[in-house]
């Protein structure tokens, strides 16, 4: 298999479970190496604690910042209800950013950690394609390609934001739309260094991407589910890298030797 043909993939529902799969073989791959799990829940804690500072900042100050943003309602004689209102639906705009943000902000973090943990990956499963690039050259990639997927994130995420306060369709249909998307834009972020190696560019990843889009939300959307739940983020993150890894080598851009041998001949 040459490097640059793909497997033909399941569509539908057989390759959103496919995706699935890919979740767990990559808890499964930092279950039996316990101590590369370890090492990538470093950055993590990091973002973690930059958050929960941020957090509890912004619960403390919102009404302050209310009042900042409603000027006009200094006369009002039920000003404080409202600011209050606005003090509350600013924090939980704050607190869904933030969960649509932290998995980028990690991965800025935790770039040096995750591409080393991705790369061991790979060589169990048969070795690196590619070279490595320069630490700043990879740190500003990602820094560049983080605050582009955050800029299309929003793009979907505030009118889905708003949609949300329309009777009936904002707590069935604008749920489900919302987890697909941050599903998909999840699963960007966390195949960005396996794509990245193989010398994918940002349109050309977006592109392999939305043309394996069940493979891809399979992967990405029980991810983001299950990154909503507290500190299950931190603790599942480097399974995410892993299982990215695992994702693009074996399913969406495989890596063949020079001369034409499949590398991923290993068993996962």
């Amino acid at each position: 298999m040459s490097g640059n043909e793909r497997p033909a993939g399941r569509r539908g529902v057989g390759g959103f479970a496919e995706g699935i799969g890919f979740c767990f073989r990559g808890l499964g791959w930092v279950a039996r190496h316990p101590g590369w799990w370890l090492f990538g829940l470093i950055p993590a804690l990091i973002a973690l604690a930059l958050y929960i500072v941020a957090l509890v900042w912004l619960g403390t100050h919102a009404t302050d910042v209310a009042a900042w943003v409603t000027p006009f309602a200094d006369n009002w004689g039920w000003r404080d209800t409202f600011r209050a209102l606005v003090g509350f639906m600013i924090f939980v705009v704050g607190l869904a950013l933030s969960v649509l943000t932290f998995t980028a902000v990690t991965l800025v973090i935790g770039d040096p950690f995750y591409e080393k943990l991705s790369e061991k990956v790979e060589e169990d499963l048969g070795g690196l394609p590619g070279g490595d690039l320069p630490f700043w050259s990879s740190l500003f990639r990602s820094v560049r390609d983080s605050l582009v997927t955050l800029w299309y994130v929003l793009l979907f995420t505030v009118p889905l934001f708003v949609l949300g306060f329309v009777p009936v369709v904002g707590q069935t249909v604008v749920p489900v739309v919302g987890a697909f998307v941050s599903g998909f834009f999840l699963t960007v972020e966390l195949t960005a260094l396996a794509m990245e190696r193989r010398g994918l560019r940002r349109k050309e990843r977006f592109a392999l991407l939305r043309a394996n889009l069940p493979v891809t939300l399979g992967f990405g959307v029980p991810l983001f589910l299950s990154f909503m739940v507290p500190l299950v983020s931190v603790v599942a993150m480097p399974g995410a890298v892993a299982g990215a890894a695992m994702l693009v080598r074996l399913r969406l851009a495989p890596a063949a030797l020079p001369g034409g041998q499949a590398r991923d001949a290993k068993p996962v």
